[in-house]
């Protein structure tokens, strides 16, 4: 495992995904803070991975390719980026299957059944990406969102409230900068912040962390109480997932 990876956590790719997969699997793994892909094409991933070492791949065989292309794809992949760890989702039951991937091929992060009950197939999941370390040390995955304009964020303040804009993201707080410095003091509790994120409005209350300086603009940085609602930090991981998703879409093409 190379530093970064170690520090940041690993990128999870899940190639050719079917529909429960995409939608039950990666999106519960989004809400337990892991920093998972869908990616739709095989050829441009073997270039988006020399980008990203320590990547995993899991590689649904039902869908996109037949068994002997997919097998020479995956052995293409171990064999040129070695870093790269494979793993098998699959809502087909073949034993003889599973043991050509396993025993022969030496796929390193498993061989997924998708089973009737998707919480079982998402705790199977899991614990291969413990297995690996999937995390590294970051617990938590935030969206940079300086380029969406849809990102913004209304502060109590003078008896009104002060638009700023959102430049990141997470479940633990949120770094705005304002068009007029409103001078937060550090450590003032607000309460009945909105943050807008795309078209959700949110309710938080958050401390003033600190401030840093980039460039003329001052950057707050305001971390959210305990008493964040659960249903809203589902939906910022929601919203950070899709965020990374799309960035992740524009070199997938």
């Amino acid at each position: 495992m190379n530093a970064v990876s170690e520090i940041q956590g690993k990128k999870i790719f899940f190639l050719h995904p079917s529909t429960v997969v995409q939608n039950q699997i990666i999106a519960e793994l989004a809400q337990q803070e892991f920093e998972a892909y869908v990616a739709k094409n095989h050829g441009t991933i073997k270039i988006v991975i020399k980008k990203y070492p320590d990547s995993i791949v899991f590689a649904d065989i039902d869908e996109g390719m037949n068994e002997n292309e997919w097998e020479t794809w995956i052995r293409g992949i171990m064999n040129a980026q070695p870093d790269v760890v494979i793993g098998i989702i699959t809502a087909v039951r073949d034993e003889k299957l599973m043991r050509k991937y396993i025993n022969n091929v030496k796929i390193q992060c498993g061989y997924t059944l998708i089973r009737s009950d998707i919480n079982r197939t998402v705790a199977d999941v899991l614990e291969v990406l413990k297995d690996v370390n999937a995390k590294g040390r970051r617990k938590y995955i935030r969206a940079c969102t300086k380029n969406d304009s849809m990102a913004t964020i209304n502060v109590p303040h003078g008896g009104g409230f002060i638009k700023g804009s959102i430049k990141d993201i997470s479940v633990v707080g949120v770094s705005c900068a304002f068009e007029e410095d409103p001078e937060l003091t550090k450590n003032a509790l607000f309460k009945d912040i909105q943050v807008k994120l795309q078209t959700m409005l949110l309710k938080v209350e958050a401390i003033v962390f600190g401030s840093r300086m980039d460039g003329n603009l001052k950057i707050y940085v305001l971390l959210f109480t305990q008493r964040i609602d659960p249903d809203v930090k589902t939906k910022i991981r929601k919203y950070v997932q899709q965020n990374l998703q799309s960035k992740m879409d524009v070199e997938l093409k």
